[in-house]
């Protein structure tokens, strides 16, 4: 009688199973793995799964780690992007929304969706509108007072340098001539103040003067430095009811409703970075409805000039910040006796962002109200659009990089 040792009796798939589960056979697993032995093949599931398993084990810590580490997740980068960069992102969105179909936004614009958008701003305005940010906007009139001249009677004066430049239809630089006499926005200002955390209260006190004394400059400034426009009247009844309806109407009940309820005020302090978001969505409704309304004659007018008219209100708007920006660092090294308020960054950042922007609403009023005088209104529209557009953008970009500077800058600390 042959006897064999049971190592020559193991088939070759247990002697890989064994080799990866790492232990020898005992005595009863030999007798039973003979029957399986005797079985036509491995299950290949079973054999797969074992092969992966080690494998997969091979992978982590054969090399010693060269190559070994996951790339990070696509979808995690692409996510990080869109928060830091949501509001740019949003208002491009919006406006390629528009060229591509019209049909939602014009829909919107039937429905007075951009007004209740602009409502909502201001709702939110007052729920995250703080007592101590009155208190210091109250005691930062300098800046605020500075603000107010260069949105009405400094930055006007660049009319007369836009009116020199030779560019047809003759109406894209008439209308931006117009725009630059023309008050502060209504919402978009006071949105990305808040989002950047710079003082809110300052301002919302910079927008409402400078729109409620527009009534008077802004015909003054058309007479003086466009010309024909010289005894252009505003509707100042239509004007004044929007301005109390969709401004201080919302923010008073934000503001009533915050300091009513304390649940509601910690509510909305834990939840800032929510509210931004909110506010930056309805901020991005504007453009989109203003370009799907006005896509048909955008697509109508030659690319050139069209390129034209949308640089020079890029330049523009960021003359405006540079000046603003200039004359702040002056105006903070007049000012000897301690900190200056012009040099406060949650001051100094409100009014670069009020001061330079202007808005577009009440320079289609006029427009409407001016009947062709000054030539073809959708012309005169369509370059003020761009403008208004590009500023909320550019300073998008802004306030996204005054954030991560300050975020770096509690990191360092």
């Amino acid at each position: 009688m042959i006897t064999h040792h049971p190592s020559l009796l193991r088939p070759p798939i247990l002697t890989l199973r064994f080799e990866v589960l790492g232990r020898r056979p005992t005595p009863h697993a030999f007798r039973s793995t003979t029957v399986v032995s005797a079985r036509p093949s491995a299950p290949p599931l079973r054999l797969r799964r074992v092969r992966a398993a080690a494998g997969g084990a091979s992978r982590v810590g054969g090399d010693g780690g060269r190559g070994a580490a996951p790339p990070p997740a696509l979808g995690a980068a692409l996510l990080g992007f869109a928060r830091s960069n949501f509001l740019p992102i949003a208002l491009v969105t919006g406006v390629i929304l528009g060229l591509l179909d019209p049909t939602l936004g014009c829909l919107a614009h039937k429905c007075s969706l951009a007004k209740y958008s602009t409502f909502g701003i201001f709702v939110i305005s007052g729920l995250t509108l703080r007592t101590k940010e009155l208190d210091a906007a109250l005691g930062a009139w300098p800046a605020g007072l500075y603000g107010l001249v260069s949105i009405l009677l400094i930055t006007p004066f660049l009319a007369q340098f836009i009116m020199q430049v030779q560019l047809l239809p003759r109406e894209f630089i008439t209308g931006l001539a117009m725009f630059c006499c023309m008050p502060t926005t209504l919402s978009s200002g006071v949105t990305l103040t808040q989002i950047v955390g710079a003082n809110s209260a300052l301002a919302l006190s910079m927008t409402v003067a400078s729109n409620l004394l527009g009534i008077i400059t802004v015909p003054l400034s058309l007479a003086m430095y466009i010309g024909a426009g010289a005894g252009v009247s505003l509707p100042t009844e239509q004007l004044f009811k929007s301005l109390v309806t969709r401004l201080l109407i919302p923010l008073i009940i934000g503001k009533v409703a915050r300091e009513a309820s304390k649940g509601i005020a910690d509510f909305v302090d834990g939840n800032k970075q929510g509210f931004s978001v909110a506010s930056a969505v309805l901020l991005s409704l504007v453009p989109w409805i203003q370009v799907s309304r006005s896509r048909s004659l955008i697509l109508s007018v030659q690319v050139k000039a069209l390129a034209v008219a949308v640089t020079i209100g890029v330049l523009l708007h960021l003359a405006l910040l540079a000046f603003n920006v200039a004359m702040l660092q002056i105006l903070s090294c007049l000012e000897q006796k301690g900190e200056s308020v012009f040099a406060k960054k949650e001051y100094a950042r409100a009014v670069i962002l009020v001061a330079s922007q202007k808005t577009l609403p009440v320079l289609i009023a006029v427009v409407d109200q001016l009947g062709g005088a000054l030539g073809e209104s959708g012309f005169l529209v369509i370059p003020c659009i761009a403008a208004h557009i590009n500023q909320i953008i550019i300073d998008s970009m802004i306030v996204n990089w005054w954030r991560q500077r300050d975020q770096q800058f509690i990191n360092a600390q």
